[in-house]
């Protein structure tokens, strides 16, 4: 995030942190952060064994969160960039802010998370935090706002100018269905990780 925003150049812009691909990797810092203090605490309080986390539907929300942006970024921006001739895809900060993080948080997730915690119905609740984010930017830029200097839409399938409400509509809809298609594939790996446990004899 440091290098996306251009901080140690000593000219920042601060405008990187209205697009969703920040937020999320931001809402990861925070988690990480509470992990960090959880995981203290546990090793504390229990010793090095078992599992911590604050939450674990919680978490499941975060690497949903955070998924939507690696998703997005090699299904719809990747593509787009390459056929607006970007040669500059793939670099090092745009491989860990859209990549790297994602896998890392679904490897945490994998490695030291409870598991069976999920719920069917979680996925559609996952979706709140990337619908927020898509009615705070359009209003954002209804209200006159830039992500950057011209732009009123942080990304080309939100752009009701080029695509209209209902092109955008139609691209909403189709990303909905896929990330909740991918949610239940979580909660269904989540489930199947828990029966598996529990057929494992305990010493």
């Amino acid at each position: 995030m440091v290098r996306h925003s251009d901080v140690l150049t000593g000219a920042p812009n601060w405008t990187t942190l209205l697009f969703y691909t920040m937020v999320s990797n931001l809402l990861c810092l925070v988690w990480v952060a509470l992990l960090v203090v959880r995981t203290a605490r546990d090793l504390r309080e229990a010793g090095a064994s078992g599992t911590s986390t604050p939450s674990p539907r919680a978490s499941g929300a975060v690497m949903m969160a955070i998924t939507v942006t690696m998703l997005i970024y090699l299904v719809v921006l990747v593509p787009a960039r390459f056929a607006d001739g970007d040669s500059d895809i793939f670099s090092l900060t745009d491989n860990l802010i859209h990549i790297i993080t994602p896998l890392l948080v679904i490897v945490d997730w994998l490695i030291f998370v409870p598991k069976g915690e999920f719920r069917w119905i979680d996925p559609l609740l996952w979706t709140l935090i990337p619908y927020a984010y898509l009615v705070w930017a359009f209003a954002y830029g209804a209200l006159g706002g830039e992500f950057t200097p011209g732009q009123k839409y942080p990304y080309p399938f939100m752009d009701v100018d080029v695509l209209g409400v209902g092109g955008v509509t139609q691209w909403i809809v189709a990303l909905t269905l896929a990330l909740i298609v991918v949610g239940l594939v979580f909660v269904a790996i989540d489930r199947t990780l828990a029966a598996l446990a529990r057929r494992i004899p305990r010493r």
